[in-house]
């Protein structure tokens, strides 16, 4: 025995073996039951970490539905801008200029469509090489859901002119009809 405290007891015969037995068993118990392994702070560190988890997962699903919603509404644009495109005539002559993504692109327009463009009636609307001739106001929800594929929208900010004073041009007067 390692406890020499106990043997004089058990050789005086006051303990039994038994005893000394389950004193030691208690004795290991006890020190078991004190010793702080660390498991409270685990669970709560354990807890937090599937409430953060359980917050990044909704974040993470909130964004694939707004996603999933927003190629849904982007799908649906085009679908309707392919079914409300004007169709371009077959004989048109005047050529419409616009730019897109630092690009020029050209249309060939009648008349009737280059005033209308030029009024704000129509917009166009480039889409996977192809240029579309829609209403205004679904080139503006086009411009609003999916800005890069507007190629034409006539503001009122495109017919105001901008005077500076120090301009050298200014008592000259440019055509409304001049094509670039």
């Amino acid at each position: 025995m390692a406890n020499p405290f106990q043997e004089q007891l058990l050789k005086a015969g006051l303990v039994s073996k038994q005893k000394v037995q389950k004193a030691k068993t208690q004795k290991r118990r006890d020190r078991k039951a004190k010793v702080d392994d660390g498991s409270a702070d685990l669970k709560q560190q354990i807890a937090a970490q599937k409430l953060e988890q359980a917050s990044k997962d909704k974040a993470l699903n909130e964004q694939k539905f707004a996603a999933a919603a927003e190629k849904g509404l982007v799908r649906g644009l085009v679908t309707e801008f392919t079914r409300l495109a004007i169709k371009l005539p077959q004989n048109a002559e005047v050529k419409f200029n616009f730019t897109h993504n630092n690009k020029i692109f050209s249309v060939y327009v009648n008349d009737t469509l280059q005033a209308q463009l030029q009024n704000g009636q129509l917009g166009i609307v480039r889409h996977e090489e192809t240029s579309y001739l829609v209403p205004h106001k679904l080139a503006e929800r086009v411009n609003m859901l999916v800005p890069q594929w507007c190629g034409y929208l006539w503001e009122k900010s495109d017919n105001s002119q901008v005077v500076e004073e120090d301009d050298p041009y200014a008592d000259y007067v440019i055509p409304d009809d001049l094509m670039w």
